[in-house]
């Protein structure tokens, strides 16, 4: 599922070496049955995609982004939902294979959207995605240019999910991994563009995340960091009281300004906002390939200013900084 050999000997004489040397043990702990009870039935799923010759691949296709083209009979084309309806909740995306539409959870297309304009050119360069989900944006990276991606994620499905898409695109420049943050070596400074979308809220330790990050990146190379912020100025942090959105696991939320703080106090270079907006329910919702509950679920039915513990409803900003 996961080609070790061949990373392994891509960053063999690399900055990259020193992860080489972990990577096999990495996968082995992050797919194990250990991790999820699931994993056999995901698998299984996996196994189960049919094979379809592929026409045409677009990483940047309209009002989708990722589509995968050809035109498999009827018997295939249930064979590939039922297989792709097995990993589900599909939570990133959308995705088009072979004229199914896999409507996702998140648009994540209008969060790629609201970025592209504002970071460097990818062209070329190696890029991690921390907390990748299913892989949606790495496609994008590599749509966008870049030479390599690697997207690390501690959720099995999510990396089952990218390589049910990898299994049609099969293109070696993209990966990711069952990994978390924590497992990346220290001081690779391997990488032209890191992204950590939706993390640094989920960290107990925002400033050591941020650093990490840092570590991560080459001199100039460029963050791209997207996380929930609440409005005010570099005095106002949230530090929800149990749940926030009913996720248990979010322990700060500051504003976009003591944001851009913390990168300054950490040696980032010119750490600014691009984006700031409240996430909306079209953007956020169940779908019939995620049926569970989302968005309008978590805010106040009588203010969805609010969250239904009374807390600010969830706003996103994206923030770009280089590393010294």
């Amino acid at each position: 599922m996961i080609d070790i050999k061949t990373l392994q000997e891509r960053w063999a004489d690399g900055p990259l070496a020193p992860w080489a040397e972990l990577l096999a043990e990495q996968v082995e702990a992050g797919l194990s049955v250990l991790r999820h009870g699931d994993i056999p039935r995901w698998r299984t799923a996996l196994e189960s995609l049919p094979n379809i010759t592929v026409n045409e691949v677009l990483l940047d296709a309209a009002e989708v982004g990722v589509s995968v083209a050809s035109t498999p009979d009827a018997a295939t084309a249930e064979s590939l939902e039922a297989a792709l309806r097995g990993l589900s909740p599909w939570r990133k995306g959308p995705y088009a294979l072979f004229g199914l539409a896999i409507d996702t959870e998140w648009h994540s297309d209008w969060k790629w959207e609201r970025l592209t304009q504002h970071i460097d050119s990818l062209n070329d360069r190696r890029v991690l995605d921390v907390g990748c989900g299913n892989g949606y944006h790495c496609w994008r990276m590599r749509g966008a240019g870049a030479r390599e991606v690697i997207g690390i994620d501690p959720s099995p499905l999510f990396v089952i999910q990218f390589a049910a898409i990898q299994h049609y695109i099969q293109d070696p420049a993209v990966s990711v991994l069952p990994i978390g943050i924590e497992k990346l070596p220290p001081n690779l400074h391997a990488f032209d563009t890191v992204f950590s979308m939706g993390v640094l809220y989920h960290r107990r330790s925002p400033m050591e995340h941020l650093q990490t990050l840092r570590d991560s990146l080459r001199s100039g190379g460029q963050l791209v960091l997207e996380t929930l912020v609440i409005e005010g100025d570099e005095r106002q942090c949230l530090v929800p009281q149990g749940r926030y959105a009913r996720m248990g696991n979010v322990w700060f939320i500051p504003s976009s300004a003591m944001l851009i703080l913390w990168l300054a106090k950490l040696g980032w270079k010119n750490p600014r906002v691009v984006d700031e907006s409240v996430t909306t329910t079209q953007e956020q919702r169940p779908t019939d390939w995620m049926s569970f509950q989302s968005l309008k679920n978590f805010l106040d039915p009588n203010d969805a200013s609010l969250t239904l513990e009374g807390y600010p409803a969830p706003r996103r900003a994206v923030v770009i900084a280089e590393a010294p």
